[in-house]
């Protein structure tokens, strides 16, 4: 609940931020995520935009993760940005795979624990891909307003 809250907090917060890194991973069903990636640290946040925005939408936030030792990762969603990857087989969109990948990503890259944030259609993306998220994922929260990136 600690991680919870201080992620709502710190969401709340406003700062320019530059991403650190581009980087670029495959999902599992043949797709490609593109991402900023920010700060460093053993505590992972996963941040998923919602339908109208992209990962660029995520600066503010992803700068006040990261002076709290949060490394971050901002994706782009498939059909967003660069990124792309076919439709899931399960009917849906198949960002599921997006938000995955990204959560696999941060957990190679040294991650001990890995949040996932989500705005709107990121929220969704972060509850269908929680199924399948192993137990170092420890939160999901999912932003609507008006202003979620």
């Amino acid at each position: 609940m600690f991680v919870l809250r201080t992620l709502l907090a710190i969401l709340l917060m406003t700062g320019p931020a530059v991403a650190q890194e581009h980087v670029s991973f495959p999902t599992e069903d043949g797709g490609v995520v593109y991402a900023d990636i920010y700060g460093k640290g053993e505590r992972g946040v996963v941040l998923a935009h919602g339908g109208q925005f992209n990962k660029e939408s995520w600066e503010k936030q992803a700068l006040e993760l990261t002076k709290a030792g949060f490394r971050v990762v901002a994706i782009d969603f498939r059909g967003y940005g660069q990124s792309r990857g076919p439709q899931s087989k399960s009917g849906f969109d198949g960002v599921e795979y997006d938000v995955l990948a990204a959560v696999r990503y941060l957990h190679k890259a040294g991650a001990k624990s890995v949040s996932v944030v989500g705005a709107s259609f990121g929220g969704a993306a972060a509850a269908d891909a929680s199924y399948w998220m192993g137990p170092r994922t420890h939160s999901i929260f999912s932003r609507q307003t008006r202003e979620s990136g």
